[in-house]
């Protein structure tokens, strides 16, 4: 069976327009290949998501939502890798394995499942031989102090939410291929 097909479009233009602020990461760079220490242990590497820090957002961000995604999967839906929701107002910067637990994350905030049905960060694991995948690591600065999820929502029930709270969007995306 081949996984050939088109690439995938940038998903977030197709979502409600958003001003942007800065991430930066000493981890991970825009277009670059992710070191194995971000690659998930599945596919040889150590499972970490990388140190994120992020500035110039809207004054009015009330809180933060974390997430890495793979729109290059060879799926309709795309694949999430990591959201972490609730994140203070006051937090700037997730450090490296931030991901690893809920307990690796500032007061109040929490990971949603992933698509591997963890709550945690799942790092790439594109299936051997296929295209190169991009990972779209998005800071989202939020209007309200908590989104109404819980630990049990899905993906998807975040990003419906996040569609009428996010003030800005940061993005850094790099890549990954086996």
């Amino acid at each position: 069976m081949s996984l050939d097909r088109p690439v995938t479009p940038d998903p977030y233009p197709l979502l409600p327009s958003a001003s942007t602020f800065t991430v930066t990461s000493t981890d991970i760079n825009a277009d670059q290949k992710l070191d194995l220490r971000h690659v998930h242990g599945s596919a040889g590497g150590d499972n970490v998501s990388p140190q994120l820090a992020w500035s110039d957002f809207p004054s009015e961000t009330k809180s933060f939502v974390v997430t890495c995604f793979d729109p290059d999967a060879p799926i309709p839906s795309g694949f999430w890798h990591w959201v972490a929701v609730n994140i203070p107002a006051t937090t700037t910067e997730l450090p490296a394995d931030a991901g690893a637990s809920d307990d690796s994350l500032p007061d109040g905030a929490f990971h949603v499942r992933n698509d591997m049905g963890e709550n945690n960060y799942a790092g790439a694991a594109p299936p051997p031989g296929d295209q190169n995948h991009r990972y779209f690591f998005v800071v989202h600065a939020v209007d309200v102090d908590r989104l109404e999820v819980d630990g049990t929502a899905t993906p998807a029930v975040v990003g419906f939410n996040l569609a009428f709270h996010t003030l800005a969007r940061a993005i850094i995306t790099p890549t990954y291929q086996h």
